[in-house]
């Protein structure tokens, strides 16, 4: 495996093209284990991933304290080389619902010194709302993030599952390096006016759910019971009928996975990886032998005959069931 890179949008920092979205290691998707996940960031960095992607809501800063933990005790070039990618805004309950998001200038400056003083760093490399609050304009927004890159404090400006016009109107105040939105062989909304619109402008995407939270990974099965705690436990596309239609998709992506002596996971991430120079697909893996699985998806090379019978195995559009619950599908600008 030989680790690539791609640069994040025009002003933006150079990254593996791989990156890690630690988000599951901290309990979003059932029970995690903090030895094995921070054994996982260091095999990412050994392996040359460099972008590491969380939020502060992630475990309301249990994501952050992990990363911390993880890169102070990384080998020194090695911790050097990370790059941090943070979401901000999202706003929880102590019993971990959801109840808004917080784009106001003045909580955008205090999630900022909450992070940095959990991640223990001096600057935040990608810092983004994670979702348009909808009482306060993008560009207040993106401005306050723009005087925390004045002053030090953040590198470059990204956003979140926002539309087209968010991004225009965002991107006429700031320069803005990314767009990270879930983006999958069966999430695949994004290709209809999002991308156009960043690519006319210069944005890259970090593309998250590549693996639609396990459900094309190859791994899941219609019988496996998911925790209480587990977000998958209540989305759409996990449910019932959905499920066993979506397995089914799965099962003619191993067909073509097999072919070509690959996993269903690592041709599902080549997929993505083959949409263009300008995607970083970000991995959610939570053990070291996860990592390893989707890091052979470099060497997975996709021909035209190969992206062909993926379109006919996994239409666009094909999948059963929304990517999220009705309420929060509710909160997403990027479906408006």
């Amino acid at each position: 495996m030989t680790m690539r890179t791609r640069t994040l949008g025009t002003t933006g920092p150079q990254v593996s093209a791989l990156g890690l979205g630690c988000m599951g290691m901290s309990g979003m998707y059932g029970e995690t284990d903090r030895a094995e996940s921070i054994a996982t960031i260091h095999a990412a960095l050994e392996a040359g991933v460099t972008l590491l992607d969380t939020g502060d809501f992630y475990g309301m800063g249990h994501n952050e304290l992990l990363i911390n933990e993880a890169l102070r005790t990384a080998p020194a070039a090695l911790r050097e080389n990370a790059l941090l990618s943070v979401k901000f805004g999202a706003l929880r309950d102590p019993d971990g619902a959801w109840s808004g998001f917080d784009g106001r200038p003045a909580a955008v400056k205090n999630f900022a010194a909450y992070s940095l003083q959990r991640l223990g760093v001096d600057h935040i490399d990608v810092y983004r709302p994670s979702r348009l609050d909808p009482q306060v304009p993008i560009e207040e927004t993106v401005g306050a993030i723009a005087e925390l890159v004045e002053k030090g404090w953040v590198r470059h400006i990204g956003l979140s599952e926002v539309g087209a016009d968010t991004i225009r109107r965002a991107a006429a105040t700031a320069p803005i390096t990314d767009l990270q939105i879930e983006y999958s062989l069966i999430s695949r909304g994004a290709e209809r006016e999002i991308l156009p619109t960043l690519r006319e402008l210069g944005i890259s995407v970090t593309a998250y759910g590549v693996l639609s939270r396990g459900l094309i990974s190859g791994h899941l099965t219609a019988d496996r019971q998911l925790a209480a705690n587990d977000f998958r436990a209540h989305s759409p596309r996990f449910q019932g009928e959905n499920l066993q239609h979506n397995l089914t998709l799965v099962e003619s992506l191993r067909k073509i996975a097999e072919q070509k002596g690959v996993t269903v996971a690592q041709i599902a991430i080549a997929w993505v990886l083959s949409r263009g120079d300008d995607i970083v697909p970000l991995v959610g893996a939570r053990t070291r032998e996860r990592l390893g699985e989707a890091l052979g998806a470099l060497d997975v090379a996709l021909d035209a005959a190969d992206l062909a019978a993926i379109e006919d195995a996994v239409p666009a559009d094909a999948a059963a069931g929304q990517r999220y619950a009705a309420p929060l599908m509710a909160m997403l600008d990027s479906e408006r």
